[in-house]
């Protein structure tokens, strides 16, 4: 069995290019396979290897105090995802281009797993305000699944999700919006924003769809989340589409 990784951490990085070149041989050396993007920000990675292997790379690099509080996410499949290594910097860890988006300078605020699907359950939020959650992903990734009745937007690209939002802005001013994505960088790039746009009723998921999968499961939730590998998707107990048995997300 393999084990899959997927995590990032917002932190400053001086020499993004000494860090990448760091990482490329430790995970080289491991024999992991995936993607890891360095940029100024932070760190965005999906690996899989083996257990050992892939605890080593992550344990070395929560060694470093920059990552000491990485969040990790993980699944099983059958079969290595991932045909190479890949190791790149870039001048964001997801392409945004907007200001006030980054959480070097704070994150916004979040709402746990747990307690978006009892706000679900009982359709309101604690203070009785209704929930719009809006889908941060594109449409290609969308149509693998999504939160029942969740706001998505005909977007192709992260970048188009201001310009796409600009008409629902009225209409989400009396609720409580939680944005959502995969893993949670885009989720927390797009409320940091909103806020700062004037929309301080929006939150994010922390962890984003796979962070929900792993504590709550798949309720509130229709059809799987979509990945960026030979997986193609995973469903709520994590099994992959292509690997679906249940051995695999055991």
């Amino acid at each position: 069995m393999i084990l899959n990784a997927a995590a990032y951490h917002f932190a400053t990085i001086d020499d993004p290019q000494a860090l990448a070149a760091l990482l490329r041989e430790r995970a080289g050396s491991a024999d992991l396979r995936g993607t890891v993007l360095v940029a100024p920000e932070g760190l965005n990675l999906f690996l899989a290897g083996p257990d050992d292997a892939l605890h080593g790379f992550l344990d070395g690099l929560r060694a470093d105090a920059r990552f000491a509080g990485l969040t990790v996410k993980f699944s099983r499949s059958a079969t290595q995802p991932f045909a190479r290594l890949k190791v790149k910097v870039k001048a964001e860890i997801i392409s945004f281009r907007r200001d006030n988006s980054s959480p070097l300078q704070g994150r916004a605020p979040a709402v746990a797993p747990a307690e978006l699907a009892r706000w679900l359950q009982q359709g309101r939020d604690d203070s009785g305000k209704r929930v719009v959650l809006l889908d941060t992903r594109n449409r290609e990734e969308v149509g693998y699944g999504t939160f029942a009745n969740a706001l998505t937007l005909p977007i192709d690209n992260f970048t188009d999700l201001p310009q796409a939002l600009e008409p629902h802005r009225e209409s989400l001013r009396d609720a409580t919006v939680v944005s959502f994505c995969t893993g949670g960088i885009r989720c927390e790039k797009a409320a940091l924003w909103m806020r700062a746009d004037g929309m301080d009723n929006v939150l994010q998921l922390d962890g984003g769809i796979l962070g929900y999968f792993e504590q709550v499961g798949g309720y509130g939730y229709d059809g799987r989340c979509f990945v960026f590998d030979e997986r193609v998707a995973l469903d709520a107990q994590l099994a992959p589409m292509n690997d679906c048995s249940r051995e695999a997300a055991a």
